[in-house]
């Protein structure tokens, strides 16, 4: 008698996620650290500034006479200080969430590898030649990721270099123009947000709607 073997039930399309778990989290998690980062810039370079020094004098002095335009450049300094050790603090979880994602590509699945996808993408623009306008937006798209990762690989190792330049006899030599392209970096990355957030908003109202959905809930 020929024995009938059960047959596993395969999974639904519907259940396969189209962005993995951990890839949700990194994003979500680097766009909170990125969002960190701007907010320290802009508090210190707007803020707490030499303008912000004298208004503190000025307030102080009604109360304190004595109140010198030094010590008001002192307090100012002190609450620069104070933000720029949270600015490292978010460098920190920067460079530790672009070790994650390094980490990560060589783990996940084939078809989900950011790499195999531009090999993909390229193959189809190049060699199949067939739906080009998709390929090629797509070979755009994931060229413009790469240029993302490769600005972010700068931030973290100029930031760092800044952050232990008393450890680094190098980088003492160096520290300015260190500092120069870490904070060129930062507006090249300022660009791409906004690059990403007006391509996530034409997707939405095109061929890519629920992507923000998507990103949150797997697909």
């Amino acid at each position: 008698m020929t024995l009938i073997e059960p047959v596993k039930p395969q999974p639904e399309p519907s259940e396969i996620k189209k962005y993995s778990a951990s890839f949700r989290f990194w994003h979500w998690a680097n766009a909170i650290v990125i969002s960190g980062l701007l907010i320290t810039v802009l508090i210190n370079s707007t803020i707490l500034t030499q303008n912000s020094a004298l208004q503190v004098r000025s307030v102080l002095q009604k109360d304190i006479p004595a109140f010198s335009p030094d010590q008001a450049r002192t307090a100012v300094g002190l609450l620069q200080d104070n933000v720029w050790d949270i600015h490292i603090l978010f460098g920190y979880g920067l460079a530790a969430l672009l070790l994650l994602r390094i980490i990560a590509e060589f783990f996940e699945v084939a078809d989900r590898k950011f790499i195999n996808g531009f090999k993909k993408a390229w193959h189809q623009f190049k060699v199949i030649k067939k739906e080009r306008e998709k390929a090629k937006h797509d070979v755009v798209v994931k060229s413009i990721y790469i240029v993302f990762y490769l600005l972010l690989l700068i931030m973290v190792t100029t930031g760092l270099s800044l952050a232990f330049r008393h450890n680094l006899p190098f980088s003492k030599s160096l520290q300015h123009s260190i500092k120069e392209v870490h904070g060129f970096c930062m507006y090249l990355i300022l660009a791409f947000i906004v690059v990403h957030l007006a391509g996530v908003f034409l997707a939405e109202r095109k061929e890519s709607k629920g992507i923000v959905s998507d990103m949150i809930n797997g697909g």
